[in-house]
């Protein structure tokens, strides 16, 4: 199967790692040609000549294999799968804000390229204090988790008390606030817009 000149050379590029990247992942479970064939329903020289980069699978084909692989199909395509990744960020060069709400330092754990889809923050809240929100975008929720101390969750006319482990799911497109109570908190919040 030829490609359409409608995929990008980076989908070409991706694709010629195919192959290399299915036989690697047929060899890590110690499974042989007859095997996967077994597994997939894929015959065996399909599999051999998919594996050699001789033919190009087709969508379900491949699907099959990643399936008898039990590998990820997103995963197998993407073109930064074979490299691990992992990012730390020292406690100290965590992006913190101390001048939102009252009383209230909020760490950012959440990557910048996440802002205004999936944010995370650590909520450290001092005695008394709080952070009170205007309505987010059009159905937008919070998650909000207490790791100590005690909050009081209010989401339009709804209030709660929460104490450590305790967790809050509730609409941010209306008013809403987070407020210490019995001592300084210590939380976490996802803020999830739609």
């Amino acid at each position: 199967m030829r490609h359409s000149s409608a995929m990008t050379e980076n989908s070409d590029a991706i694709l010629t790692q195919l192959p290399a990247r299915l036989k690697q992942a047929r060899q890590a479970q110690g499974l042989s040609l007859d095997a996967v064939a077994k597994l997939s329903g894929v015959s065996r020289s399909m599999v051999s000549q998919i594996e050699r980069g001789e033919s190009s699978p087709t969508i379900a084909t491949l699907w099959n294999l990643t399936r008898a692989l039990q590998v990820d199909f997103a995963g197998l395509l993407d073109s930064e799968a074979a490299v691990p990744t992992m990012e730390v960020l020292r406690s100290g060069a965590v992006p913190t804000i101390a001048n939102l709400g009252n009383g209230c330092k909020i760490r950012i754990l959440s990557p910048p390229e996440e802002a205004g889809r999936h944010e995370v923050y650590e909520l450290l809240i001092e005695a008394g204090g709080g952070l009170v929100s205007a309505p987010h975008t059009r159905g937008a929720r919070e998650y909000f988790s207490v790791i100590d101390g005690h909050a009081e969750v209010t989401s339009g006319t709804e209030a709660n008390l929460l104490g450590p482990g305790d967790t809050a799911r509730y609409a941010a497109d209306v008013p809403h606030a987070i407020r210490a109570v019995k001592g300084a908190l210590r939380a976490f919040l996802v803020v999830q817009d739609a």
